[in-house]
């Protein structure tokens, strides 16, 4: 196939999509409002990680959800005027805790995750920006010894699946990480892993690349889809109509807005986080660090120390809540000690969220032309060139070799 492909989304995982139909001769349009990359994808806390399989979804989580809403620092919080479409959300995710079913989803996880740093590498092979990606562990630090338990189900997963962990002391944990606060007393070190010195600027070398290669970049917003009688796809704009044959969304959490009127409710909800940037930071992070029990990520980065985290629930267009700068500039603080603080950057996120953690890939059944690729939840930034991967094959008539079942919106 040789006629144009148009992607609604520039985002991480719709410029993935650009470069991997670019590598398979196919000419491609990318549509967002904004600027590549500079969306949800800016803001994450940079892990490339091929062993970030296990979904959020766990063993015995339902009894850890009460005390994290109740408590105004927790990583987790739902606006109150969410509630309404939140409990149904979260039973589906509660139907997904049983070991079985996080088995399943880690096993359709590892097949995004796993390849994720050699294609990133391959993408920016050439660009001059290489060292965006940089060899990295990931390292889970706790507070308390005992819960560094290599036989966790998660932990045990990623072993038995062929990963690289060791537990370490807190002297050893202070060799890797000096900077880090002597509270934390033991982790555990995920290896063979990398990190995105700065993600927002990943995807802006990703998506120049992609327009030195061709692509057509239209900076507007797609406000409805419809399709005509003869089978092609109209994208309206503020401007004007735009048409297209072959149609990926890949528009994240915005995504189910275009998809409703279609008769296609999906149940993708705006899971927003937040970061904290410090770009004076006098101490610095070797390898990015989990604060296990605050649940945030820290990661020195070319533009400071960044410390990333939090799950609120709310609607998209809610406006951020002030209070998360201060609870994460004490959850950086709590983690390095002398960190400088000033002029902290704060940020604002929507992470594109279904109940399994496990987002929509390829052809939206009765919709032919039109492909998924979107609702990456926490992990977008690790699955992104492997979606765009799949989905080449997919509009290209390759066979991808795999089953595509649990990333089809029909499991809904």
């Amino acid at each position: 196939m040789t006629e144009q492909v148009t992607i609604i989304g520039a985002g991480i995982v719709g410029i993935c999509c650009a470069l991997s139909l670019q590598e398979r001769g196919i000419p491609v349009r990318l549509v967002d409002r904004g600027d590549p990359g500079q969306e949800t994808s800016f803001g994450n806390a940079g892990v490339v990680s091929p062993w970030s399989i296990i979904p959020q979804a766990v063993p015995g989580i339902w009894k850890k959800l009460p005390k994290m809403l109740l408590d105004p620092k927790s990583a987790l919080s739902v606006r109150a005027s969410f509630w309404p479409k939140m409990i149904p959300w979260g039973m589906r995710f509660l139907g997904k805790s049983d070991e079985k079913s996080v088995r399943e989803v880690s096993d359709a996880m590892e097949i995004l995750c796993r390849p994720s740093i050699d294609l990133y590498r391959r993408h920016l092979h050439g660009t001059g920006h290489e060292s965006l990606i940089a060899d990295s562990y990931y390292i889970h630090a706790f507070r308390h010894v005992n819960e560094a338990d290599l036989d966790g189900l998660g932990y045990l997963i990623r072993r038995e699946k062929g990963g690289d962990l060791e537990r370490v002391d807190g002297v050893e944990l202070r060799h890797l990480e000096p900077a880090l606060s002597e509270d934390f007393k033991a982790a555990i070190v995920i290896k063979g892993q990398a990190r995105a010195t700065s993600p927002g600027r990943v995807g802006a070398v990703l998506a120049e690349k992609a327009r030195a290669q061709g692509a057509e970049i239209v900076r507007t917003e797609v406000t409805k889809l419809t399709r005509a009688p003869d089978g092609c796809w109209h994208l309206a704009t503020p401007q004007a109509t735009l048409h297209a044959r072959h149609v990926i969304l890949a528009a994240g959490v915005w995504s189910a807005d275009l998809l409703k009127p279609l008769g296609l409710p999906v149940p993708l909800v705006a899971e927003r986080g937040y970061h904290v940037e410090f770009p004076c930071a006098s101490a610095v992070l070797n390898n990015s660090v989990m604060d296990v029990d605050a649940k945030v990520v820290a990661s020195s980065m070319h533009s400071g120390l960044r410390v990333a985290g939090t799950a609120e629930f709310a609607n998209i267009d809610a406006p951020a809540d002030p209070r998360k700068e201060q609870i994460l500039t004490e959850q950086a603080k709590a983690m390095v000690p002398d960190l400088d603080t000033d002029k902290a950057q704060f940020w604002m996120g929507r992470r594109p969220s279904f109940p399994d953690s496990l987002p929509a890939i390829g052809p939206i059944d009765g919709m032919d032309g039109l492909y998924a690729a979107f609702g990456h939840s926490h992990y977008g930034l690790m699955m992104a060139p492997k979606t765009g991967e799949l989905v080449a094959d997919i509009v290209s008539d390759r066979s991808p070799n795999i089953s595509l079942d649990a990333f089809s919106l029909a499991r809904f």
